[in-house]
C-alpha cells in the first residue's frame, strides 16, 4: 500500500542546533579524514579513490577502531568534507540530516523532518536510504518522502526547502525515495517520478536559491514507469555531458543543460524496482544492472552530428545487481549477485558478457575501489581487503565487523574508513602502523 500524498502545509522544524563540539582529549590525535567523498559513489561517483599509505593486510579481528556510536535507522552513506561527517538517519517518523565530528563521531549538528511510512518501508527497513551532497558552503538531503533540504554546511541553519510530495501532486513511493542528489554545474538534480500516475519529472535546482531552473515534465512514458530508486550520474560523451539514469523500465540519457531526452534504452523490471547505479568506463561504455529477471546489460554509445545511439552489446543473467554497487576495472566488470537466493561474487567479460569467474562466501556486498585493491562489506557485516583480477578473487584480510543488515556502501576518506549497518556507524584506521 502506498500511502496518501502530504498536504502542502504539513508541518516541518528544525532541530536545535548544537555548536562546536569539542574533540575529547582520548581521540584529540586520531587520524583526520584529508580526503574528501563529498557524495554518494565518492569523488566520481564511480566507488573509486585514489589513497597512499593504507595496509596491505589487517589483524585478524579487523583494523584498528577509532570510535563507534549508535545513529539510528538508515541506509544512507556516509558524505567526508573537511573534517565533518554528513548522513542521515530515523528516529521513529521523524528522518533526520546530520553532521558528525569526523574524529570522535559526536553530533555537531541535525535538523528532522516528520515523515510518512509505507507497508513496505515498515518490511523492508524505513530508510532514509539517499546520500547527502556536499557543494562548497551548502549541503543538500533528500528524505524518503521527498523533503528536499539545503543547509548551511558548517551551522546546519536550513537554507531552503523543497515540500516534492505536495508540489507535485505525488505520493511516498513504496519501498521510500532513494535517489541520491547529484550536483552539476550550479544546479542540483532529482528524478522525480511518481508510481501513481502523478506529474513525472527530472527537475534541476539552483544550489543557492532552490529555484527550479528546468524540469522534463512526463518523462516517463506512461504511468507504470517511475525512477525513484537508482541514483543518477553524469558522463561524457566525446566532449559533450549527459545525465545518465534508470527507471524500472529503462535507461536513458538526458541533456543536463535543459533536461531534454536525448536517448533511452529498454532495461525492464519486472519487479518495478531497478537501484543500482549504472557504471561508465569513460570512454563509450554503459552497464548497468537490476535483479530479479532484470540482469545486466552493456550498452555503447555513439554521438554523431549530435545525435546519441545506443547499442546493446550484450545482455546476461549471471550478474543481478539488487542495491549494491558494480565496479568497472579495466576489461571487466565486478559485482555482487543476489536478490532472493544465495549470492555470489561476479566477474564478467566486458567484451562477451561471460563470466570469467563466480565465488561464493559472501552475501550481496558493496564495494570500493582503492588502487589495485578493493575494499568489500556484504550484508552480513563481513569486511574484506581483497584484489579483483579476471584471473581470481583474492581475499588479503577479512573481518566481522557490523551487524545485520549492512547495506550501506562504506566511505574511504585518507586512511580512515566510515561504516554503518542498519542502527550503528563506526571509524576504523586502516593506515600501515
Amino acid at each position: 500500500m502506498i500511502l496518501s500524498n502530504k498536504a502542502a502545509a504539513q508541518r516541518w522544524s528544525t532541530a536545535g542546533l548544537l555548536a562546536g563540539v569539542l574533540a575529547v582529549a582520548l581521540c584529540a590525535n586520531l587520524p583526520i579524514a584529508r580526503a574528501q567523498w563529498p557524495q554518494w559513489g565518492g569523488p566520481g561517483r564511480d566507488f573509486s579513490i585514489e589513497a597512499t599509505d593504507l595496509a596491505d593486510s589487517w589483524p585478524e579481528d579487523g583494523p584498528p577502531q577509532l570510535w563507534r556510536r549508535e545513529l539510528g535507522e538508515g541506509y544512507s552513506s556516509i558524505v567526508v568534507d573537511d573534517g565533518r561527517l554528513y548522513t542521515m538517519y530515523r528516529q521513529g517518523r521523524r528522518e533526520y540530516t546530520v553532521a558528525l565530528n569526523a574524529r570522535t563521531g559526536q553530533t555537531i549538528w541535525e535538523h528532522g523532518n516528520e515523515t510518512q511510512i509505507t507497508d513496505n518501508m515498515v518490511t523492508y527497513g524505513p530508510g532514509p536510504h539517499s546520500t547527502p551532497l556536499a557543494v562548497g558552503e551548502f549541503l543538500y538531503s533528500v528524505g524518503t518522502d521527498l523533503d528536499f533540504c539545503c543547509f548551511a554546511k558548517k551551522s546546519g541553519q536550513l537554507v531552503w526547502k523543497h515540500d516534492l510530495l505536495a508540489e507535485h501532486g505525488l505520493t511516498v513511493p513504496s519501498y521510500g525515495y532513494s535517489c541520491s542528489p547529484l550536483r552539476y554545474e550550479n544546479t542540483v538534480i532529482l528524478p522525480i517520478v511518481d508510481q501513481a500516475g502523478g506529474e513525472q519529472v527530472l527537475a534541476a535546482f539552483e544550489q543557492s536559491s532552490g529555484r527550479v531552473v528546468w524540469r522534463s515534465v512526463r518523462l516517463a512514458r506512461d504511468y507504470t514507469e517511475h525512477c525513484e530508486y537508482s541514483s543518477p550520474l553524469i558522463i561524457n560523451l566525446d566532449g559533450a555531458d549527459q545525465l545518465v539514469f534508470l527507471t524500472n523500465e529503462r535507461v536513458v540519457g538526458i541533456d543536463p543543460h535543459n533536461g531534454q531526452l536525448l536517448w533511452s534504452h529498454p532495461h525492464r523490471n519486472q519487479q518495478g524496482v531497478n537501484i543500482s547505479t549504472p557504471v561508465w568506463n569513460g570512454k563509450d561504455l554503459l552497464f548497468c544492472s537490476g535483479a530479479y529477471d532484470a540482469g545486466s546489460r552493456l550498452i555503447r554509445l555513439r554521438r554523431e552530428d549530435g545525435q546519441t545511439t545506443a547499442e546493446e552489446l550484450w545482455h546476461t543473467r549471471k550478474l543481478r545487481i539488487h542495491h549494491g554497487n558494480a565496479l568497472f576495472i579495466d576489461n571487466h566488470i565486478y559485482g555482487s549477485s543476489g536478490d532472493f537466493g544465495p549470492a555470489l561474487l561476479v566477474a564478467l567479460n566486458a567484451e562477451t558478457g561471460k563470466p570469467a569467474w563466480r565465488e561464493r562466501g559472501y552475501q550481496k556486498a558493496s564495494f570500493i575501489r582503492v588502487a589495485d585493491k578493493v575494499i568489500l562489506l556484504d550484508e552480513d557485516g563481513r569486511l574484506a581487503l581483497t584484489t579483483l583480477t579476471p584471473e581470481a578473487f583474492t581475499v588479503l584480510s577479512q573481518c566481522q565487523l557490523t551487524e545485520r543488515l549492512s547495506w550501506t556502501t562504506p566511505t574511504l576518506a585518507g586512511t580512515t574508513l566510515y561504516i554503518r549497518d542498519r542502527k550503528h556507524i563506526l571509524a576504523l584506521d586502516l593506515g600501515r602502523s
